[in-house]
């Protein structure tokens, strides 16, 4: 087996890998009770929990795959999403997050307990089990692709080495780990987007003011397209108003990002994380189109030939321009690297807290004799075990995918990406409406799933496209109002609408 790299970029890369270990088996030293584990004592920094934010949410499609939107017509008018992104945090500070810090809540799904009963409650919590590790599966499955054609190793050995380095960290260290590693992965990718710009920069005949010249003429540099049509993913409408709903359902109602603001010092230290990880991404995604634009400009300007497709410019700038074997093809890799392990990551340590937290302890085994099954000792190891068990999985749909055709992918990426909007309108039922009951509520997620599954696959084969950014708020006011409606048939026995939310 030959490395496509040389030594000192191997060296860069094994360091990155090195250093996550340690940190886990530093952070692991205080994971010594359950809280600890999954919720890192609730006294993470905010600072830490915003970078935890910011690099969880950044998957190798953004490192790759941005750029390939920034070199491509769509230029600057994505960063219309993330403002969409920033507007939808806000609105999370405002409405969502006071309900995760009344009382002493485990996961977001114990929100829909406390209103709507248990079913609802695991109902929403296997939702998130099953899509989070079938998209975060293929997500590994993609990042492996990358990294066997940029190092040259095997595409098995590629995973298998990725799913196991994050699953020890994860296992020594949980929460704590993931989170402190998360911000060190946000460094890395920053760090190695940031020497990329330079080194596209320097190749550019003319420079940065050439390079300028040809992103203005060719309108790369536009920001705001007011059309409105549902069809454009990148126009102000689909960003802001889609873009927010769909912040709202990822942020506000998806466990592994609640995990993370339940884990901070409180509600003001999880408001400024969540806040200010809107300005981080928005500039992060800025510097990856950033990256794009300069692509473009030097394949025009030097008579480079682009590759076919727009989300492969990036790779292959690094695998045929970056210099070779002085560290920076291994900062890039690391950075690839650490964008995947870092949503990995969190994947894992969230799984394993909504399968505890939601299925395996009951709300009285709290209160009750710390005895039996149900004592901590055993729960923190059960979490542990749950934790390899679930990156087993994810190690095994990457791998599995390779045998899939690409569009078979692309379908269980949609469908992995339908739970913010059924989730986000059962939330919506649970805080906004006092007569929906537990049936009433399911019937509602039910009528929204179809609803996205129709969207989604049958509309296009009519030659009906509609944006992947209005996807969350079709889900949610479907879920919505088909809730709404059941409530007139489905009152009672099962309305539990008299629970307050705060009541423990």
């Amino acid at each position: 087996m030959t490395l496509a790299i040389g030594p000192i970029d191997a060296v860069v890369l094994l360091a990155s890998l090195a250093t996550a270990l340690a940190v886990g088996i530093l952070a692991g030293g205080r994971a010594k009770s359950l809280d600890a584990y999954l919720l890192g004592d609730r006294s993470l920094p905010w600072w830490v929990v915003m970078g935890s934010i910011v690099a969880t949410e950044t998957s190798t499609a953004t490192v790759l795959s941005v750029p390939g939107e920034g070199f491509g017509q769509v230029g600057m008018r994505f960063l219309q999403l993330p403002l969409g992104f920033m507007a939808g945090r806000l609105l999370i500070v405002r409405w969502l997050l006071p309900l995760y810090f009344e009382g002493r809540l485990n996961t977001a799904h114990e929100v829909l307990g406390r209103r709507f009963g248990p079913l609802v409650q695991r109902a929403a919590s296997l939702l998130f089990l099953v899509t989070r590790n079938l998209g975060d599966g293929l997500r590994l499955f993609l990042a492996g692709i990358v990294i066997a054609r940029l190092t040259g190793l095997p595409f098995t050995a590629s995973v298998i080495t990725m799913g196991c380095v994050t699953i020890l960290y994860t296992v020594l260290g949980g929460i704590r780990s993931v989170a402190w590693n998360d911000c060190l992965q946000l460094v890395i990718y920053l760090l190695g987007g940031i020497a990329a710009v330079f080194i596209i920069a320097a190749q550019i005949p003319g420079g940065w003011e050439a390079a300028w010249q040809h992103a203005a003429d060719t309108g790369r540099l536009t920001v705001f397209d007011f059309r409105f049509d549902l069809a454009e993913p990148f126009t102000f409408w689909a960003g802001l108003v889609g873009g927010a709903v769909l912040c709202i359902g990822t942020h506000g109602t998806d466990h592994m990002m609640v995990q993370r603001y339940l884990a901070s010092g409180g509600l003001r230290q999880a408001g400024r994380a969540l806040a200010g990880s809107g300005l981080a991404v928005v500039l992060q995604f800025a510097l990856f189109l950033g990256i794009g634009v300069l692509l473009a400009a030097y394949h025009d300007l030097a008579g480079v030939p682009a590759p076919e497709r727009a989300d492969a410019v990036f790779a292959s700038f690094v695998v045929n321009h970056f210099p070779r074997n002085v560290g920076l093809v291994g900062l890039l890799l690391a950075a690839i690297l650490a964008a995947a392990m870092s949503t990995l990551s969190s994947s894992l340590n969230a799984s394993a807290s909504a399968l505890v937290h939601d299925f395996l302890v009951r709300p009285a085994g709290r209160e009750a004799a710390r005895s039996g099954p149900q004592r901590p000792e055993s729960m923190l190891l059960v979490s542990r075990g749950l934790t390899v068990a679930f990156g087993l999985v994810q190690i095994g749909v990457g791998l599995a995918a390779a045998r899939l055709d690409e569009t078979v992918i692309r379908a269980a990426l949609a469908i992995a990406g339908v739970a913010a909007g059924l989730l986000l309108g059962v939330f919506s039922l649970g805080t906004m409406t006092r007569r929906v009951g537990t049936t009433a509520a399911l019937v509602g997620g039910g009528c929204g799933l179809l609803t996205l599954l129709t969207v989604q696959f049958l509309l296009p084969v009519r030659g009906i496209v509609v944006a992947f950014p209005w996807y969350a708020m079709i889900g949610a006011s479907t879920t919505f109002l088909a809730g709404l409606l059941a409530s007139l048939v489905w009152r009672r026995p099962d309305q539990v609408s008299t629970l307050e939310i705060a009541d423990a």
